[in-house]
C-alpha cells in the first residue's frame, strides 16, 4: 500500500496576524520610548571648572588674626549674607572665599578695627541638594564635593522599581535663574541642586 503523505498547509492569515502582532509591539515600545518623562529635557549646562561661589546656607569658616570677635563657623542666611561681629552683614553670594575674605578685610580696614587685617575664609558645609522622585528615602541631602547623580540617589535609599535609571530632571541656578535640564547617572552635581528621578511607564 502506498504511505499517505500530508502536507501542512501555512494559514496565510494566521501568519498575517502574527506579523502584524509584532510590528505593533515594536511599534508601541518605540513610541513608549520616545514619550518617557523627561525624554525631551534638554541636556543640563555643563558647568564650567571654576572656583566654588558661595550661596544660601553654606557654612564658613573665617578667621581674622588678630580679631577674635570676627572669628568663627557663620552661615550664609537667606538674604546671601554673613552676619559678622563688629561690622554686621556682608554680602557672600556669589563670592568665591578668597573674594569673601578679601571683602571682610575691607570691611575691617574701613570701620577702623584693623589698619591691616589678614583673612581667611573657608566652606565648612555646603548647603543641601534635594533628590526627588523614584527614590526609596526623597529628601535634603548634605551635599558632599564629587558627588553625582547616581550617588546622590545612593544616598537617598536608592531607585525604586518604578524609576528611570538612565537619566534625572536637575534643576540649577545659573546667574541667578533656575534652569531644569536633563542629566546622566554621572553628571556631576552642585550644591543646592534638585534632582528628580522620573516614573517610568512600562
Amino acid at each position: 500500500m502506498r504511505p499517505e503523505i500530508r502536507c501542512c498547509h501555512r494559514n496565510p492569515k494566521t501568519g498575517f496576524s502574527a506579523v502584524r502582532l509584532l510590528a505593533g509591539l515594536v511599534c508601541w515600545c518605540l513610541l513608549a520610548a520616545g514619550c518617557a518623562p523627561g525624554h525631551d529635557l534638554p541636556d543640563l549646562p555643563a558647568a564650567a571648572p571654576q572656583a566654588y561661589h558661595l550661596g544660601p546656607g553654606d557654612v564658613v569658616r573665617v578667621i581674622t588674626f588678630g580679631e577674635d570677635a570676627t572669628t568663627g563657623e557663620f552661615r550664609i542666611n537667606d538674604s546671601g549674607a554673613l552676619a559678622l561681629p563688629l561690622i554686621g552683614d556682608v554680602h557672600a553670594t556669589g563670592l568665591t572665599t578668597d573674594a569673601l575674605a578679601a571683602r571682610i578685610g575691607e570691611a575691617l580696614q574701613h570701620d577702623n578695627l584693623l589698619k591691616a587685617p589678614s583673612v581667611v575664609a573657608e566652606v565648612v558645609s555646603y548647603r543641601p541638594i534635594f533628590v526627588l522622585g523614584e527614590v526609596s528615602k526623597p529628601g535634603q541631602y548634605a551635599y558632599q564635593p564629587g558627588m553625582t547623580v547616581v550617588t546622590a540617589v545612593a544616598v537617598a535609599g536608592g531607585f525604586t522599581y518604578r524609576a528611570v535609571q538612565d537619566y534625572a530632571s536637575v534643576v540649577r541656578t545659573l546667574d541667578g535663574v533656575a534652569v531644569e535640564g536633563k542629566a546622566t547617572r554621572q553628571t556631576f552635581l552642585q550644591p543646592g541642586d534638585v534632582v528628580t528621578v522620573f516614573e517610568r511607564w512600562f
